[in-house]
């Protein structure tokens, strides 16, 4: 896994605090022992076979499957001892605040990691067993996954307390024709909606500027800069504070639903099971 994941025997040997002859004997016993060919070595580059990545993928389940091993022995020695471990992107990961907040009130002993995740990779991840919760904002529509609304917000459209809009209540599509739109370049349903909007009424969108993160694209609403749509709890602050200002589009009114996914037919682990408790109870 280590030379695949560096593409090299050299950065994997001392990644691993061995010599690149010993990786490399490792990797022809290996071989041997699955009579198959698992890496082609052309030069400097280390490529895998067919064999390769199917070895590779198994190893994955492997690791998976140690780390859990080891999570339930923790929790067999201790019922709130453990690690929680959830994907979520930049956004999604605001909603989940306050529920970890509970969670660790509840469970000081329980590791919790929040691991930044593109939303669009979590049901394969969750499925391949990398982690166990996940938090995206679409319906996955998948068999091997249950989906729970945790959340439910909007998309707002904000500009700077200077812009000419910043008065109005609300404004009709068809007078943001001339914006300038500061987009986020990580695709998304909802961006496609607001594109498909923008096609129906026949109304230009100027994504003159994309950013790769919600607090670029709001910094630079700040300034000014342009005007952006952006989830309501990711600007809440800046609202109230008014260093932002929410303008209701008519047109647009766009809902915004939250979801936790988790294994349909997989058992949890202690620490899982108890953070969906706190959903359960909500109910």
């Amino acid at each position: 896994m280590t030379v695949a994941g560096e593409k090299s025997f050299s950065r994997a040997a001392e990644k691993l605090l061995r010599t690149q002859p010993a990786v490399s004997l490792a990797i022809q016993r290996l071989e041997t022992q699955l009579d198959d060919r698992l890496i082609d070595r052309q030069g400097r580059n280390v490529i895998l076979t067919d064999a390769g990545k199917l070895v590779m993928e198994y190893a994955r389940r492997f690791e998976n499957l140690a780390r859990e091993m080891e999570i339930a022995l923790a929790e067999l020695k201790d019922k709130r001892a453990g690690q929680l471990i959830i994907g979520a992107n930049e956004t999604t990961a605001l909603y989940l605040l306050e529920h970890i907040y509970q969670y660790r009130r509840m469970y000081p002993k329980v590791k919790i990691q929040v691991r930044r995740s593109l939303s669009s990779r979590l049901p394969s991840d969750i499925i391949e067993g990398d982690l166990e919760l996940g938090v995206i904002s679409y319906e996955p529509y998948d068999a091997r996954l249950v989906s729970k609304v945790i959340f439910t917000d909007h998309l707002a459209f904000v500009v700077s307390p200077q812009h000419r809009f910043a008065r109005r209540r609300s404004v009709s599509i068809a007078e943001l024709g001339m914006e300038t739109f500061i987009a986020h370049n990580v695709l998304s349903p909802y961006r496609d909606i607001v594109l498909r909007e923008f096609q129906r009424h026949q109304v230009p969108l100027n994504m003159d500027v994309e950013m790769p993160t919600v607090e670029t694209i709001r910094r630079m609403v700040q300034r000014n800069e342009g005007v952006a749509f952006l989830p309501r709890l990711c600007v809440e602050q800046e609202i109230r504070q008014k260093l932002l200002h929410e303008v209701e589009v008519k047109e647009l009114k766009v809902e915004r639903k939250i979801r936790l996914i988790y294994p349909a037919n997989r058992v949890l682990s202690h620490a899982a099971r108890a953070f969906l408790e706190l959903f359960q109870t909500e109910d």
